[in-house]
């Protein structure tokens, strides 16, 4: 076959015998996978392990997202999105507030709601709760993804309370599972030139072990493209993959693209199709014991995620309906696909859509989607 001569003249022969025996790879082995320009092998790997795990499926989910404040005090040089406390542009959503917009979207059956904000310090503890609270009865069959591993650290500093009965009060006021933001590189170098005031990689995965623990599962994530160097993406999946280990609380790998647009890295270059695909490709190889990879359409493009549904991805997320933390201007927030038009983009990368939940679960039968859909 054609790829196995490319994979000998790469010189990843071994790494081949590996995925095709479901063996883990090495932290070497992942410097070499980053190593390997020739993009198409990447992706007959991936592939490998992605159709084992998953087959022809293409998972998506119908899900709004919802950004309850914009001001936040960890001064990330990444971030486009926050404002600094006494800010103008400044906004904090009252439980009200934000249950007024789960209801803008009554009319569509959403499963999902994916909440998170900035690190805000003038917001208490029942704050977080009232939110939860609202949520859950503004729309009481969608599934709270709610708060990342960097506002949990937040929110038991102003609660102080163990993170058990943080994640106990949490669960009783409506929140299912946690979502995977905040990670960013864990990198002590990193971490001090871009994000220096926020948790640091440790105090991320404890964070993520007890929400497991607890019975809280969340997805993880890796910010990729700024500063950080391969050796440091390598650490990073590693770590994540030996927290899995331990807990298996992880649902799902979603690498994200940075976006320099609006941010004090503005001079760096933005993200590229063939990087996407590397990182999608390289976080399949290497997470073998999560179930699941996505592409994150908002950040990677549609097209780019079509084409990493061969790439490793299982998951093209959902239908988002406005999304706030990326975006070249304060009022470019609405960033939404249809059920149709998901269906008809995965159909057209040559898999097989199935919707799902937040946990996996299958919620409605694809073919009579399709046929309904046209």
């Amino acid at each position: 076959m054609i790829y196995d001569d490319l994979i000998g003249r790469a010189g990843l022969e071994d790494i081949l015998d590996k995925v095709l025996a479901g063996q883990r790879l090495s932290l070497d082995d992942g410097l070499r996978l980053y190593a390997c320009d020739e993009l198409p092998i990447l992706g007959y790997l991936a592939n490998i392990v992605r159709e084992r795990k998953s087959g022809d499926t293409a998972y998506y989910v119908r899900n709004q997202h919802i950004n309850y404040t914009n001001v936040c005090n960890k001064l990330c040089k990444f971030c486009s999105f926050y404002v600094k406390p006494k800010d103008e542009r400044g906004y904090v959503l009252t439980p009200e507030q934000v249950a007024a917009r789960v209801a803008e979207y009554d009319e569509a059956p959403i499963t999902e709601i994916h909440m998170v904000g900035g690190v805000n310090p003038k917001l208490p503890y029942q704050y977080y709760l009232d939110v939860l609270q609202a949520m859950k009865q503004a729309r009481p069959d969608a599934h709270l993804k709610a708060f990342t591993m960097i506002e949990i650290a937040q929110i038991q500093r102003i609660a102080k309370k163990p993170l058990e009965e943080i994640f106990a009060d949490m669960k009783a006021a409506g929140l299912e599972s946690l979502p995977g933001g905040g990670a960013e590189v864990f990198s002590d170098r990193v971490q001090g030139d871009l994000f220096w005031t926020k948790a640091d990689s440790e105090e991320w995965l404890e964070i993520a072990q007890a929400a497991h623990l607890a019975g809280l599962p969340s997805n993880a994530t890796m910010l990729y493209g700024h500063i950080e160097n391969t050796e440091e993406k390598v650490y990073h999946l590693v770590r994540l993959r030996e927290v899995q280990d331990e807990t298996g609380g992880f649902l799902c790998y979603i690498p994200l693209s940075f976006h320099p647009e609006r941010t004090e890295l503005e001079d760096l270059p933005g993200p590229t199709g063939c990087l996407d695909l590397k990182e999608i490709a390289v976080g399949r190889l290497m997470l073998d014991n999560f179930p699941h990879v996505k592409t994150f359409w908002i950040m990677n493009t549609i097209e780019i995620s079509q084409t990493a549904l061969w790439y490793g991805a299982d998951d093209i997320d959902g239908t988002v309906m406005d999304y706030e933390i990326t975006r070249k201007s304060f009022t470019e927030t609405q960033q939404r696909l249809t059920q149709a038009e998901l269906l008809q983009r995965i159909v057209e990368a040559g898999r097989q859509p199935l919707e799902r939940d937040s946990l996996y679960n299958i919620v409605a039968d694809t073919p009579t989607l399709l046929a309904a859909t046209g």
